[in-house]
């Protein structure tokens, strides 16, 4: 039995991180830069206006982009067979704290009716269409709307998500789906500071490198030490990172012709910049991107040229070409 209970708590324990360390990344998300907007996007109002004797709206919504990036960031949270769902390991956790049971109680019948709403009259507005032309209506609710657009337009192409979103339009499933992506974000965030709390506390027994670990990249630029070595194609690559160079290969220097290293698209693979030309991370973001070092720790490159191929468009059409009766 105690070893059962172990389980339990081990599996309760790594769902709680898992849940950590993808929040964190949630929080890092651009969207959440300006809480207050965030939170407006919950609710988002529109603007009517009369012009002509005619009733205009109009929505303002942040770029698809942003939220398609955002709503990759939080679908493994909205589905109860990932390893990140946390509202039963967390009720778990807290079950013999009665206040801080009773919280997360609340939290998880919120969270359903946001994320799951039992029936249609649950979700915040309907929308009924008519093709004029063939006399067809459809009608579906919001939150049906925001998961066409999520699981069908986003990050799955769900074929019966999007058959049954299509005579809307894609602005009436991202309109739907954006308030949906705000609220599991910003539910999200929160949750993840009540979780941080109860963990400062003693309550819960989570590792604290989830708190510590790098989840998002602030620059996709930097700069490092390192050193490179190259050789000519079909040399024997290296078997490790720090085994030794086997016969063939050569260290780049400052008087190593770059001319001689293309990659497999026949362009230069490397080019030579000059001090000014380099960006040097701030102290922030130095360590983007890879471990910190411990002094200890040596970065090498094994550069590996290639023989320049066809161009792939060239290649394709004379593929198609030569198919052809």
């Amino acid at each position: 039995m105690a070893r059962d209970q172990a389980e339990i708590e081990q599996k309760n324990r790594q769902c709680l991180e898992s849940f950590v360390v993808r929040a964190r990344r949630v929080a890092e998300h651009s969207l959440a830069e300006d809480w207050e907007k965030l939170v407006a996007l919950i609710d988002p109002k529109i603007g009517v206006r009369f012009e002509n004797g005619e009733i205009r709206i109009r929505h303002e919504l942040p770029a698809e982009e942003v939220v398609e990036s955002a709503a990759a960031r939080i679908r493994p949270i909205l589905l109860a067979t990932e390893d990140c769902f946390h509202m039963k390991a967390l009720g778990y956790a807290c079950r013999e704290l009665p206040r801080d049971a009773e919280r997360v109680r609340a939290v998880r019948a919120e969270w359903k009716t946001r994320v799951a709403p039992a029936t249609p009259a649950d979700a915040a507005y309907r929308v009924l269409v008519a093709n004029m032309a063939t006399g067809e209506e459809h009608d579906l609710d919001a939150h049906r709307l925001a998961l066409a657009w999520i699981y069908g337009d986003v990050v799955h192409h769900d074929t019966e998500r999007r058959k049954e979103g299509d005579p809307f339009g894609l602005r009436d499933r991202f309109r739907a789906a954006v308030p949906l992506v705000a609220w599991t974000m910003v539910a999200t965030i929160e949750l993840l500071a009540y979780i941080e709390a109860l963990w400062r506390d003693g309550v819960l027994q989570l590792r604290p490198e989830v708190f510590d670990a790098q989840v998002a990249l602030k620059s996709t630029v930097w700069e490092e030490p390192a050193q490179m070595f190259f050789a000519p194609v079909g040399t024997e690559p290296p078997s490790g990172a720090t085994t030794s160079l086997p016969d063939g290969w050569l260290p780049l220097g400052k008087e190593t012709d770059l001319s001689r290293l293309q990659n497999i698209f026949g362009g230069q693979l490397l080019h030579p910049t000059s001090p000014a030309d380099a960006t040097v991370p701030s102290s922030e973001d130095s360590g983007a991107g890879h471990p910190k070092s411990d002094g200890n720790t040596e970065r090498t490159a094994h550069v590996v040229p290639r023989q320049p191929v066809k161009d792939w468009q060239a290649e394709l059409i004379e593929g198609w070409r030569a198919m052809q009766p």
